[in-house]
């Protein structure tokens, strides 16, 4: 496969898993199709062309010529000068890397983090939070992750990858959206009745199985084994934790338990507070998940996988 192709692929897969539908998705890349026509001609030239296309600023090509052959990929969770050095070593051991694939984002694609988050908008009405305030709810979390990500020093992976001459891309929300999606429709169609129903469940798949083996497996942090679980949100994709906000309005809309990739402490307080409970399914594990679901699709095409960085891999299609 060719790197374009790779990209291509993985934004064809997160738009077909997207929490917001793909009729929704379509319409939003058409609003943005549009804003850019109005634009004058100076803002064009500063427009990120691949918006029109991708509705996930967090999923990008970083450096690497689109049109480069890979047959073998270096593939991990969090990919940075350690791992775009280690590519370079295999290189030298006689297992050249075609292409470095980073599940969090890097360069540009970290640096425009915030805008995925208004996905986060469109879960939230979906469980039955009004649209009206879950855009209020998310407006200011969605300026306090801009800003934070602001001082950040974004490129340092994609400038290492240059020097050495190695491509490197992110995937990000759109490998979000396969594990968000992959695990509802196992929450809406198996029911489970408690908290411990629930993480039977999860220990079913492999990657959450295997995080157990290195205490990072699933964990109730609200809530106990025998509490009922009630109407389960899966939370796992949309950039980042969301508002400390929400989680009054999804009590109020029915939600009874949450199952996340992570929480903070004042994000968990507030879940407690408004008798939701939760469960942290576990980061490393949740992200291997949905890489996986995608890597799945390479392999299958002919890509080598070299897993590292925190990459749970276990291959469905084998």
């Amino acid at each position: 496969m060719k790197i374009r192709e790779i990209y291509e692929l993985a934004i064809a897969r997160g738009m077909e898993n997207d929490p917001r539908g793909l009729e929704a998705v379509q319409k939003y890349l058409s609003a943005k199709k549009k804003k850019y026509e109005e634009l004058k001609e100076e803002e064009k030239q500063e427009y990120d062309t691949d918006r029109l296309v991708n509705p996930y600023d967090d999923t990008r090509v970083l450096v690497g010529d689109p049109e480069r052959e890979v047959r073998r990929a270096l593939v991990g969770i969090d990919m940075e000068v350690g791992e775009v050095l280690l590519a370079d070593r295999l290189g030298e051991k006689g297992r050249p890397v075609d292409l470095i694939i980073s599940h969090h984002p890097e360069g540009k694609a970290m640096a425009a983090l915030y805008q995925v988050m208004h996905l986060q908008e469109d879960v939230l009405a979906r469980f039955g939070v009004p649209i009206n305030v879950a855009e209020g709810i998310m407006a200011s979390r969605i300026g306090e992750v801009k800003r934070g990500l602001l001082p950040l020093n974004h490129n340092r992976a994609v400038d290492a990858a240059r020097i050495l001459g190695l491509a490197l891309m992110s995937v990000h929300t759109a490998a979000d959206n396969l594990v968000a999606t992959f695990l509802q429709k196992i929450m809406d169609e198996k029911k489970p009745e408690t908290l411990g129903d629930v993480l039977k469940l999860l220990k079913e798949q492999p990657e959450y199985k295997e995080a157990v083996k290195y205490n990072a497996g699933p964990t109730i942090v609200v809530g106990s084994k025998e509490r009922r679980a009630g109407r389960i949100m899966v939370d796992m994709t949309g950039g980042t934790s969301g508002s400390e906000d929400a989680y009054a309005k999804l009590s109020q809309a029915g939600v009874g338990t949450l199952l996340v990739m992570h929480m903070g402490e004042k994000h968990r307080k507030e879940a407690e507070k408004n008798h939701i409970n939760v469960i942290i399914a576990g980061h490393m594990a949740s992200d291997s998940l949905g890489m996986n679901l995608f890597l799945d699709e390479l392999e299958s095409r002919g890509v080598e996988i070299i897993p590292c960085a925190g990459l749970l891999r276990f291959n469905r299609k084998a």
